[in-house]
């Protein structure tokens, strides 16, 4: 709801206070329009198809009009992967000398100036998706010239005032090609799926459609779990396969040749592998420097392991990782040390009783 209101805010009047900020910010030799004088066509249609259309004849009509336009909410089309993906952009405006440039109007505040990076980087890569859709459209357009920076629109400070800064998405825009073009095509996909798969959930039993859902490879990544219906599907397919994928794309990336968790597993522990390879020499030492960490801590004096993190004794006939591992599950008096602790509200107290291992206590502590 705040963001709603203060995007509302940001654009009445016609957008006045809008085009104020994005003549300040991006300079021109055009002044900024007063109350009313800019363009707002209205975009409405029937169905994604005719708002496209109808959102393409607006903008080379404002091309063409020598003149302020401010579209707000248009829907483009982006071909990914072979199918049109839909997107609706905040606001594109038109300058009199027939240049567009999108505005992303967002509700994180812009503090001295400044906002949180990882959300401008998360906005600067939704307005490059943008600029590569109206790239399309522009170059059908006499005349039309798409920005490279994009107007940020946020809050100032701690208030409801707006503010903006410029953000270029040029680095963006070439990533984004490159993942774009690098996408498999539908067409593609459906060459590998079996005569007679289908989709459709009316004509279809529970069995065919999840025998239908099989039947295509699944690519999982942690991030799908926020944005896809299928990711606990896919999640399991890629954990059935004990493929590195389930660990996230970074991991992934890092881990080169080695696609199960197995087979890193085994790397680490010198049981396969190239020593030659820098992956399988990263994951060895990784390996040798975490069973140094894990004896130095059992060997360390005065602890006696607790399975808390903390010095003293752990829980009721339990030990610590660093000493099951390093004492095959007994601690290094030979006797299991115990806990117990137990709260109550009738006071406070503590008592100590004599334990039956060497000479070694176990502890009772009563707290309110």
């Amino acid at each position: 709801m705040r963001g709603n209101a203060f995007e509302a805010k940001v654009k009445a009047d016609g957008g006045t206070e809008l085009l104020r900020l994005l003549v300040e910010r991006l300079g021109g030799t055009e002044p900024p329009p007063g109350p009313g004088a800019a363009a707002t066509p209205d975009l409405s249609a029937s169905g994604p198809e005719g708002r496209v259309a109808r959102t393409a004849l607006a903008l080379r009509e404002a091309t063409g009009s020598g003149g302020w336009t401010l579209l707000d909410h248009p829907l483009l089309a982006l071909e990914v992967a072979g199918s049109p993906a839909y997107l609706e952009p905040d606001a594109v405006v038109v300058r009199p000398d027939g240049r567009w440039t999108v505005v992303e109007i967002k509700s994180f505040p812009m503090i001295d100036g400044s906002a949180d990076p990882s959300k401008v980087g998360a906005a600067a890569r939704q307005a490059a998706v943008y600029v590569l859709a109206l790239e399309r459209v522009a170059a059908r357009t006499a005349g039309a010239e798409v920005a490279d920076r994009v107007l940020l629109v946020c809050p100032r400070d701690f208030s409801n005032l707006p503010t903006a800064s410029v953000v270029d998405v040029r680095k963006q825009l070439s990533v984004t090609r490159r993942q774009l073009a690098r996408l498999t095509r539908i067409e593609d996909i459906a060459d590998t799926v079996p005569e007679g798969t289908t989709f459709d959930l009316e004509h279809c039993s529970g069995d065919e459609l999840t025998a239908a859902v099989d039947s295509v490879p699944a690519s999982y990544a942690p991030e799908c779990l926020a944005a896809c219906e299928l990711a606990f599907h896919c999640r399991a397919r890629s954990r059935e396969a004990d493929a590195v994928e389930a660990l996230g794309r970074g991991v992934r990336g890092e881990l080169g040749g080695l696609t199960t968790v197995a087979s890193v597993l085994a790397a680490a522990h010198g049981e396969s592998g190239d020593p030659r390879d820098p992956t399988v020499a990263a994951l060895r030492r990784a390996a040798e420097l975490r069973a140094e960490a894990l004896a130095s801590a059992a060997a360390a004096p005065g602890r006696t392991g607790g399975g808390d993190g903390r010095d003293g004794p752990g829980p009721a006939g339990s030990l610590s990782a660093c000493e099951a591992a390093s004492t095959g599950g007994t601690s290094s008096s030979g006797a299991t040390t115990t806990s117990t602790r137990t709260r109550s509200r009738a006071g406070t107290g503590e008592a100590a009783a004599t334990g039956h291992g060497h000479g070694r206590s176990a502890s009772a502590r009563t707290e309110s």
